[in-house]
C-alpha cells in the first residue's frame, strides 16, 4: 500500500461510518471513495470489522494531544488539533460527533472516545473535579474542530495556529491547572 492510500482509506472509512449505519457501509463504497480496490482494504485492514475497529480507535489522537507537559498542554492541544487538520484534512476527534445515534457501533465509538481521550485527559489532571474538567477540555477541542469544519474559509481557518493557541489555549489551560 502506498503511503497515500492508507490515510485515504481511513478518511473514506471515517466518512462512511459517520454517515451510514454500520450495516449499510460496504468495502466497495469505501474503496471507491478512497480510489483503491476493496481487496487492498481487506489485505491491509482485514475486512470491515477490523477497519471499523481502526476508525473507532482514538488512542493515537489522545497520544498526540497529550504529548506535552501539563503547563503547556492547553496550547499544545490547540496547535496539534489545527496542524493535524491542515496536514491531513481530517480532524482528530470530530468523528465521535457522528456517533450520537443508536446502534452498537455508535456506542462502541463513544465508549472508545470516552476511554481513550476523556479518561486520558482526566488521568493527567490533578486537583478537584478532574473528570468534569477533562470532559470540558475535550468539549473545547471538539468545539474548535467543529468551528474549523463549519467555516472552512473563515478567519480562524486562515489564522496561524499560534494565534489561535494564544486566544483559545488559555481557556483550556485554565481547566488543566
Amino acid at each position: 500500500m502506498t503511503d497515500a492510500s492508507r490515510p485515504a482509506i481511513l478518511k473514506a472509512a471515517r466518512r462512511a461510518f459517520a454517515r451510514q449505519p454500520y450495516d449499510a457501509v460496504t468495502l466497495r463504497g469505501i474503496a471507491k471513495d478512497a480510489n483503491v480496490s476493496a481487496s487492498l482494504i481487506i489485505k491491509h485492514f482485514g475486512g470491515k470489522e477490523a477497519l471499523f475497529g481502526r476508525v473507532a480507535d482514538f488512542s493515537d489522537a489522545a497520544a498526540l494531544l497529550l504529548a506535552a507537559p501539563n503547563e503547556e498542554l492547553g496550547r499544545h492541544a490547540v496547535e496539534t488539533l489545527i496542524n493535524w487538520r491542515r496536514e491531513t484534512e481530517t480532524d482528530l476527534l470530530l468523528r465521535v460527533i457522528f456517533a450520537i445515534g443508536v446502534g452498537d457501533e455508535r456506542k462502541l465509538l463513544r465508549d472508545h472516545f470516552r476511554d481513550q481521550v476523556v479518561h486520558a485527559f482526566a488521568q493527567r489532571l490533578t486537583g478537584d473535579h478532574a473528570a468534569i474538567r477533562a470532559e470540558l477540555i475535550v468539549g473545547h477541542l471538539l468545539g474548535l474542530g467543529a468551528t474549523l469544519s463549519v467555516n472552512k474559509e473563515g478567519p480562524a481557518a486562515a489564522a496561524e495556529p499560534s494565534l489561535i493557541a494564544d486566544l483559545y489555549g488559555p481557556g483550556i489551560q485554565a481547566l488543566i491547572n
